[in-house]
């Protein structure tokens, strides 16, 4: 039992099935990463943007500490108009008290954070120290006592008004903070405006709820916009380590193939004279025998024999020669020698030297050629070689009784084209680029078990496009195939005009690639 030797296709298509199986399980792994972060946290969220929003808050409240701290000696200056020195020192020790502490909390939170970290008990203790803020500042009419003017009153409101505003702010990353801090400020507005009788005050204290439950929703709605900001930060971050990883198998993939193309070389290069030795020997002595040369085989079984002997070693040489000239192509070291050449001209060889194989299938072989064309600046040799592949593919695939035209004439562009058209079986749509790449053979050369290589249409593709042109490659089902290869017109040389000389003046010509100009 012979082992399965995988072929190119199925090892691309295993390579792509990795691929995706690893995309899945990464994407797997990350989706049960973020389902279990929003079950082990307390909010909802993946850790990473708990963490974040926690930093945050203890950032913006180390900010704004050091303006608190001459707002509050402020506060508690003004409390002299109508209190005494003893209560507005103890508020403001209170109140002094409970922004260090608050502050000194944030800085060990900001120092300690890291995504190890379990930050419920950090998140517990930044909002418990938001609302002892608070409510030492709710805590001001208490202290320092009510003042009896409604002057002053609203003086205390204002300024309680603005820590709530200012709470709301900074505080907008961790909501159950903002929820907390806000019922010690409503106390505080029911103390200092409300009465037993509709007054008013009522309208004040009406206006001032409301304000506070505009800093509440201002809170959400901030605290909304800094959630898509993280998520627009955390898909970026993902995209760009999913770009850095895409980079990194690129150019992995191209070390890879960079190292297999030079494997290959040297492969050619080693195994070309290897090959080439031992196959001219068995070309030469396998002709000898089949031409007799010294003396009769004998047999004429041994003739048959010596006679596929040889036709397996040309061929064989002729897939060793096709794949060098590809190989030398595709590593741009195939040197075109270029020279200006009678495009008809080498296509009517071609035409003699395949015709005899033509007649003998059965295919009748028409031309329709353009006379009197300029010269192409070409190499003659690859368009020997582009003509003669096209023309055996043709006469291969052409069933018996059926035409072959060549035509060369002149493309729309002032440029030059070389057409073989047959009206055989044709090549589906859909096997076009199969046979336009390499080692690619079609479903009826399969079926029809036509020996080749598969190279002859990619180096015609590659040879043409050497030259700057084009390669089209047109074809139907039952209808018949039309290959066409395009030389663009800075190919062609053109005439030169008329130079009439003039007494005194020397014509110079100078030849630029082969054109006088």
């Amino acid at each position: 039992m012979t082992a399965h030797i995988p072929t190119a296709a199925e090892i691309e298509r295993k390579q792509a099935n990795a691929e995706r199986a690893s995309r899945n399980k990464q994407g797997m792994q990350r989706a049960v990463k973020d389902v279990r972060e929003k079950i082990t946290s307390a909010s909802g969220l993946s850790r990473a943007f708990e963490l974040e929003l926690a930093r945050e808050f203890a950032q913006n409240h180390v900010s704004a500490s050091l303006a608190l701290m001459p707002y509050a000696l402020v506060i508690a200056g003004t409390t002299l108009s109508w209190s005494s020195p003893a209560r507005a020192v103890l508020w403001l020790v209170l109140v002094l008290g409970a922004l260090l502490y608050q502050t000194m909390l944030c800085r060990r939170f900001i120092a300690a954070s890291t995504p190890a970290m379990d930050i419920k008990p950090w998140i517990k203790r930044l909002i418990v120290g938001e609302i002892a803020f608070v409510t030492s500042w709710a805590l001001l009419p208490t202290v320092v006592g009510i003042p009896e003017t409604d002057v002053l009153r609203v003086f205390l409101l204002v300024a309680v008004l603005m820590i709530g505003a200012v709470s709301t702010v900074l505080s907008h990353t961790l909501p159950t903070a903002v929820y907390g801090a806000a019922l010690p400020l409503a106390s505080v507005i029911v103390q200092l405006v409300l009465d037993s009788q509709p007054t008013e005050r009522w309208m004040i204290a009406g206006l001032c709820l409301t304000a506070l439950l505009l800093f509440v929703g201002l809170a959400n709605r901030l605290y909304a916009s800094t959630l898509d900001n993280l998520h627009a930060r955390a898909e970026k971050d993902e995209l760009f380590t999913e770009v850095e990883q895409a980079n990194l198998r690129l150019r992995e993939a191209t070390r890879q193939a960079e190292e297999a193309s030079a494997a290959k070389s040297r492969f050619l290069a080693t195994m070309s004279h290897e090959l080439r030795t031992p196959l001219n020997a068995i070309l030469g002595f396998s002709e000898v025998m089949k031409d007799e040369l010294f003396g009769p085989l004998g047999n004429d079984q041994y003739k048959s024999y010596v006679k596929d002997i040889h036709q397996s070693g040309e061929h064989l040489l002729q897939l060793i020669n096709e794949v060098l000239d590809l190989s030398r192509i595709e590593a741009g070291k195939h040197e075109l020698v270029e020279e200006a050449i009678d495009l008809v001209g080498v296509v009517k060889a071609c035409c003699r030297m395949l015709e005899l194989r033509a007649t003998g299938r059965g295919l009748i072989l028409k031309t329709a050629f353009t006379e009197g064309m300029p010269r192409l600046w070409a190499d003659e040799r690859a368009l020997r070689q582009i003509t003669l592949n096209l023309l055996s593919n043709a006469i291969k695939f052409t069933p018996q009784g059926a035409e072959i035209l060549v035509k060369v004439g002149w493309t729309a562009s002032g440029g030059q084209y070389l057409s073989v058209r047959d009206n055989g079986t044709g090549i589906p749509e859909d096997e076009i680029e199969i046979v336009l790449s390499t080692f690619g053979r079609g479903s009826q050369a399969i079926k029809n078990a036509d020996q080749g290589s598969g190279l002859g249409l990619p180096i015609v593709k590659s040879l043409v496009e050497l030259h700057g042109g084009a390669f089209r490659l047109r074809s139907k089902l039952r209808e018949g195939t039309e290959a066409t290869a395009l030389f663009p017109p800075d190919r062609v040389m053109a005439a030169m005009p008329a130079v009439h000389e003039r007494p005194g003046l020397i014509i110079s010509r100078v030849v630029r690639d082969g054109r006088a100009a």
